[in-house]
């Protein structure tokens, strides 16, 4: 949508946030998750003041609150059902919780249970039902039927969940001790494949593809993994550094930052990067390329969503407790940001794949 919010950089490589966005009245706390709703610009957040908030956004970039419902503990995940029309909020109760906003606004049902925390929570749609999957401390990822009480299934991991994402058949789970499990979910109980993230060090982020053939894993260490999920597709794996900064203490070395965020664009295929650093890139895979990278927005960011056009990047400006609690002042920022995506901002490099 051309002229939303403003008009785009002239720089090619940089890019410029001057008309970007605040979201109004944002959660007092730390936003631990975003996420768009796929009917509407509706967007969800969940943060550690045990609330899921939903806000409205207009063309111009204008929000207002719309409606929002409290977890008993900080809420670690939100996402939306296929048709973008319910909520799913999950987190240190152990409990997940979902609203339909077509039906009772403000009111959220319990439909999951865990022995543990909740960290990450995904909706799907099986034989055309609403479907929820947990992922947990407990080592376990859970399948719900929003018309039922109880489990309809259990699948056990090696390790605690830190991460999910989901797309058409496809699931995909990170771990602790680095464990990836990637799931078919027309045959749901089982795990399709699993590996060991190609990155060295702790799993923070993944997310898929969205055409759903692969998928990308962000770690605390300033790097990122492309990784296909068919064999047939492995020589086009590749990992690369990113969120890094020259350390003016020691030129021979930089400051590496956690990758915090993954989101891919749901028109081009393109995706962005977000870390414990401030700064958000958006990147073409296929071309191994760096399309665009952003200055500093003055806090870490802990969660990245595209709208369902891809014209709008939402981006949570919070503390992530990289570096302890005790760098958590009460001055550290706290805001949701919407930045305009114009023009060329995540259109693959021209001239097609480059293997």
């Amino acid at each position: 949508m051309s002229g939303l919010f403003g008009s785009s950089s002239a720089n090619p490589t940089q890019g410029d946030i001057k008309n970007d966005v605040a979201v109004k009245e944002p959660p007092k706390d730390s936003i631990s998750d975003i996420a768009f709703s796929s009917a509407a610009d509706l967007l969800a957040v969940g943060s550690w003041d045990n609330a899921v908030r939903i806000y409205e956004i207009d063309e111009r970039g204008n929000s207002q609150g719309k409606a929002m419902f409290e977890h008993q503990g900080p809420v670690m995940s939100v996402c939306w059902n296929t048709t973008g029309t319910k909520v799913c909020g999950a987190g240190a109760d152990k409990a997940a919780r979902l609203m339909d906003l077509s039906a009772n606004p403000n009111t959220a049902t319990q439909v999951a249970q865990h022995d543990q925390p909740i960290r990450c929570v995904k909706m799907f749609q099986n034989g055309g039902n609403d479907m929820v999957v947990t992922g947990s401390w407990d080592k376990t990822i859970k399948y719900w039927d929003v018309r039922q009480p109880t489990c309809v299934g259990t699948v056990t991991c090696q390790e605690r969940v830190y991460t999910m994402d989901i797309k058409d058949q496809l699931l995909v789970v990170g771990t602790a001790d680095r464990y990836i499990n990637i799931v078919n979910l027309s045959d749901p109980m089982k795990f399709y494949k699993t590996i060991q993230s190609p990155l060295k060090w702790q799993t923070r982020v993944v997310s898929c593809f969205s055409d759903a053939s692969g998928f990308a894993v962000g770690s605390i260490e300033g790097r990122c993994a492309i990784q296909y999920v068919e064999e047939k597709d492995s020589a086009a794996n590749f990992s690369f550094k990113c969120h890094r900064q020259p350390d003016t203490a020691n030129r021979d070395s930089n400051k590496v930052y956690s990758v915090n965020a993954i989101s891919f664009h749901p028109v081009h295929g393109t995706f962005s990067t977000a870390g414990s650093d401030g700064t958000f890139h958006f990147w073409d895979k296929d071309a191994k390329h760096r399309l665009k990278g952003y200055p500093e927005v003055g806090g870490s960011i802990t969660s990245t969503a595209f709208n369902r056009n891809g014209n709008i990047f939402a981006y949570a400006v919070s503390y992530d407790w990289s570096k302890g609690y005790a760098a958590n002042t009460s001055t550290y920022p706290n805001k949701i940001m919407l930045h305009p995506v114009l023009g060329d901002e995540c259109k693959p490099r021209p001239g097609g794949k480059k293997r």
